[in-house]
C-alpha cells in the first residue's frame, strides 16, 4: 500500500468519459483510470460507470472500499450541490433533477461529496498543482466551454445558489455582442473564447479570403479546431495567429474583472485549448498576451503581484480536486 494515509476517492464525471482516481491525504494519485460516461443510456446506468471506475482505480492503487475515508464527485452543472441532485446539465442531457450523490454514494458504499466539475479541478489545482503554494486562486478551464473555480482559503466560492464562479457568462462585449448557442446570452466570455466560438470566428475571417494554409487543410479534408488553427499558427499562418491572439485578449479582459473582483495569490489557465501551453511558442505566447492585456486594463499592483501560469495536472485536476473535496468535507 503506497502513499499516505488517509485515502480519498475523486470522481470525474464528463459527457464522454469518467475518470476516476484514488489519492492520498497529499492528492498524489495512487491508481486513476477511465471509462465510458455512455450518458445516453440515463444516470442510473452512469452511476453503475462510476462504481466500475472507482473499483478498477481501486484494484490499481491496491486498495479496497473500506480503506477510503470519503469520495468527491465531479459533474457539470448545472445543479443543487447541498441537495447532492443534477438539475439540468447541458454535457449530461436526460440526467435531469437527478439526486446524483445519492445514488453514488448508495453504489459505492462510502461517504460522498457533490461539486461542480470547474470548482472540483480549481481545487485540483490548488490542492496538488500549479497554485499549491497560494492562498488565493482564480482557475480557468477552456474547452467547449469556459469554466472557472475560485479558492480562497480552503473555501470553494459555490455562491448561495449553487452558480458561484461561473465567471465563463461575465459580459465582456455589451453592444452586438455574440451570442452563446443554447443560453441566449449574448457578450459573454464564452461567446468569444468556447472552442465553437473561437472556430466560429476563424471561419468568418477565412471567408473574407486571406490568405492561410488552414484553406488548404480543410479543403483536404482536415476538421478546423483550435488544434488545428494552433499548428497553422506555430508554421507562422497569420490568421491562425491574429485569432489565437485575440481570443488571449478576451481571456486578458475577463481575468482583469476576476482581478478587481478577488484580487487572488494567482490566475492559471488549464483545460483543452491552451494552444500547446508552455511546450510551444504559440502557448508561450498565448499566455504572454493574456498578460499584457491584463497589464493594459488592471489596476497595477494587482497587475504586478498576482501570478499568471498555466495549470500542471492537466486532466487529473477533476478527480484530484473533487478527492481534495472529499478530504474537506470528511476529515477523519
Amino acid at each position: 500500500m503506497a502513499g499516505k494515509p488517509p485515502y480519498y476517492a475523486g470522481i470525474d464525471v464528463g459527457g464522454t468519459n469518467i475518470k476516476a482516481g484514488v489519492v492520498d491525504c497529499e492528492g498524489t494519485p495512487l491508481g486513476k483510470v477511465s471509462v465510458p460516461t455512455e450518458a445516453i443510456k440515463g444516470p442510473d446506468s452512469g452511476v453503475a460507470n462510476i462504481k466500475l471506475a472507482l473499483k478498477l482505480a481501486l484494484k490499481q492503487a491496491g486498495l479496497k472500499t473500506g480503506d477510503l475515508v470519503g469520495a468527491g464527485l465531479a459533474t457539470p452543472g448545472t445543479m443543487d450541490i447541498p441537495g447532492g441532485m443534477l438539475l439540468e446539465p447541458p454535457n449530461l442531457p436526460g440526467w435531469n433533477y437527478y439526486p446524483i450523490r445519492q445514488k453514488t454514494e448508495e453504489a459505492i458504499g462510502v461517504p460522498t461529496v457533490l461539486q461542480n466539475d470547474a470548482n472540483a479541478a480549481a481545487y485540483g489545482e490548488f490542492w496538488a498543482g500549479a497554485a499549491k503554494e497560494a492562498h488565493s486562486l482564480v482557475f480557468w478551464t477552456l474547452g467547449t466551454g469556459i469554466g472557472c473555480g475560485i479558492i480562497i482559503g480552503d473555501l470553494i466560492i459555490e455562491g448561495q445558489h449553487s452558480h458561484g464562479a461561473e465567471c465563463g457568462h461575465i459580459i465582456v462585449q455589451m453592444d452586438d455582442g455574440r451570442q452563446l448557442g443554447g443560453t441566449g446570452q449574448y457578450g459573454t466570455l464564452e461567446a468569444y473564447c468556447g472552442t465553437k466560438a473561437v472556430v466560429r470566428r476563424c471561419e468568418e475571417v477565412l471567408a473574407t479570403g486571406r490568405a492561410s494554409i488552414l484553406t488548404e487543410w480543410i479543403q483536404a479534408g482536415q476538421v478546423l479546431t483550435p488544434k488545428l488553427m494552433s499548428a497553422a499558427a506555430e508554421q507562422g499562418d497569420q490568421v491562425a495567429d491574429d485569432v489565437i491572439m485575440e481570443t488571449a485578449r478576451y481571456m486578458g479582459v475577463g481575468t482583469v474583472t476576476m482581478l478587481h473582483t478577488i484580487d487572488p495569490d494567482m490566475v492559471v489557465f488549464g483545460g483543452a485549448m491552451t494552444f500547446g501551453a508552455d511546450s510551444t511558442e504559440v502557448g508561450r505566447r498565448f499566455l504572454q498576451e493574456i498578460r499584457n492585456e491584463v497589464k493594459k486594463r488592471a489596476f497595477p499592483i494587482p497587475y504586478a503581484k498576482t501570478i499568471l501560469k498555466y495549470a500542471s495536472l492537466h486532466n487529473d485536476a477533476g478527480f484530484i480536486g473533487a478527492a481534495g473535496c472529499a478530504k474537506l468535507k470528511f476529515k477523519p
